[in-house]
């Protein structure tokens, strides 16, 4: 499934989408940066709370699909405007992460 498949199936909101036809074969939740990085896989979705610059370094490093922002979260435009520099996706979900994930993992 694409980003941009996850994107209309789940009415994710989209804030930053340079590469919306990037394929999703997993998911990761977590919010200490560190951690995701050392476990995250390349090619999942990652759901977090975080939203500060950081996450566009840690979505690059692992090179996930898409950052999922849980719980209504939204980033800054200087956020948003490296990610699509990075050509990191970033997309914005009202539900809480364990949603998220149920529904990712049933997807993918």
């Amino acid at each position: 499934m694409t980003v941009q498949q996850i994107i209309e199936k789940f009415n994710f909101s989209p804030l930053s989408l340079p590469c919306p036809e990037r394929e999703v074969s997993g998911g990761y939740t977590g919010d200490l940066l560190s951690w995701v990085m050392g476990r995250a896989s390349q090619d999942n979705a990652w759901i977090t709370i975080m939203s500060n610059i950081n996450i566009v370094a840690v979505a690059s490093l692992s090179d996930v699909s898409v950052v999922i922002l849980a719980e209504g979260v939204s980033a800054d435009s200087g956020v948003l405007e490296t990610a699509e520099q990075k050509g990191v996706n970033i997309v914005s979900s009202e539900l809480p992460a364990f949603e998220i994930a149920v529904r990712i993992a049933d997807s993918v």
